[in-house]
């Protein structure tokens, strides 16, 4: 059976969504024991969500292929000589690797030659609304050929996306055969994350992020309701190229002001959340994960359903107690203020059409959490 359904013109039911999502949130090792596994593994994750690390948990198994970032914007000048390059920073947080990031990408460079086949730039910035784009069709080729080639040596393909959670619905519909997986980590956690990059190593990448990611989508219906419920004021987007924007977002992500900063994160963060509850096979709780042993068997065990994968997830941290004793670390940002934004980004999840009961409780706990943890920041 192929991986892909062909090209798709809109995404699933809500109905299908819920069904096929059976409050991943609650349990997650409730997997159905005689489905036929799933044929490759697509993890959702945000930047700072600690996805990485559980797609780290999934590449080092023998059965197992890992993709990182399929859709970043690197591997369209990527060459065979860059990629023993391709490796953890000291700065970067991420776990140590047997392999450079882009490894497996080797099969699909020529010597000589940069960009990965089939891979466009255009694959780069994720998109929100509900009926795929014009581009769409190239990006699912480009993933199906990853895919099959895979399978066809006899491994399963795990692909870690921080540009895929808008087009999720997109993905699931067109990739039926996949283990959809979202990774959600409370915002606060996540948020601070890129915020102590940006202030310790004057990295604004991840500050950045989320304003070039809005900015660029500002035009659709759903990223302006976020916008606005958010209150995100945005660079200037004129009349500039993709690239352009981009690098202005990044000059002004190094002197944004902090509040504003952090409900830009918000709002980007709702909208994936969204996306998310709108229909996964699997939820990944990072907070969770990194205080119960038991949670993490019960992944290991949902992994295991509907991909025969069997990821060891017991040496997780507990990344919810790190952020709280960096909280004095965290300036320029009014935490106090923040419960107003939390607030704002649950009503405008629960005023939205088909998602799940469950995982809008899981959200609701994410932002109870953020209350407390941005509360100390100053």
């Amino acid at each position: 059976m192929p991986l892909s359904q062909g090209p798709s013109n809109g995404p699933s039911s809500a109905a299908d969504a819920q069904a096929a999502s059976n409050d991943p949130a609650r349990r997650p090792g409730d997997a159905t024991l005689n489905r036929a596994l799933k044929q490759a593994v697509f993890l959702h994750t945000g930047w700072r969500s600690a996805g990485t690390w559980v797609w780290s948990r999934l590449r080092e198994l023998d059965a197992a292929t890992g993709f990182y970032e399929p859709l970043s914007n690197v591997l369209a000048e990527l060459s065979l000589a860059d990629i023993s390059a391709s490796r953890p920073t000291l700065t970067s947080g991420h776990p140590p690797l047997a392999a450079p990031y882009f490894d497996e990408y080797r099969p699909f460079l020529q010597q000589g030659a940069r960009g990965v086949a089939g891979y466009s730039k255009r694959f780069s910035i994720d998109r929100f609304a509900s009926m795929p784009d014009a581009e769409f069709p190239a990006l699912q080729a480009y993933l199906r050929n990853l895919c099959e080639r895979t399978v066809e040596r006899g491994s399963v393909p795990v692909f870690k996306f921080c540009r895929s959670s808008g087009r999720l619905p997109w993905l699931k519909r067109a990739f039926g055969q996949a283990m959809h997986v979202g990774v959600l980590r409370n915002p606060a956690s996540q948020f601070a994350s890129g915020w102590l990059l940006s202030q310790q190593w004057s990295n604004p990448f991840f500050v950045a992020a989320p304003f070039r990611v809005l900015g660029l989508n500002q035009s659709d219906p759903l990223v302006r309701q976020a916008l606005d419920a958010c209150g995100v004021s945005l660079p200037p987007a004129a009349s500039m190229s993709d690239d352009a924007y981009a690098l202005a977002c990044e000059q002004y992500a190094r002197t944004a002001e902090g509040n504003n900063a952090y409900r830009a994160f918000v709002a980007l963060w709702i909208l994936s959340a969204l996306r998310v509850a709108q229909g996964v096979d699997l939820l990944v709780d990072i907070d969770r994960l990194g205080q119960s042993r038991d949670y993490a068997a019960d992944l290991r065990a949902g992994f295991e359903a509907q991909s025969g994968l069997s990821p060891d997830f017991s040496s997780a941290r507990d990344l919810v107690e790190e952020t709280r004793r960096s909280a004095a670390r965290i300036a320029g940002i009014d935490g106090r203020s923040m419960r107003a934004v939390h607030s704002a980004a649950l009503k405008f999840l629960k005023v939205q059409g088909g998602i799940d009961a469950g995982l809008v409780d899981v959200v609701r706990e994410k932002l109870v959490l953020a209350n407390e943890l941005t509360e100390q920041w100053r």
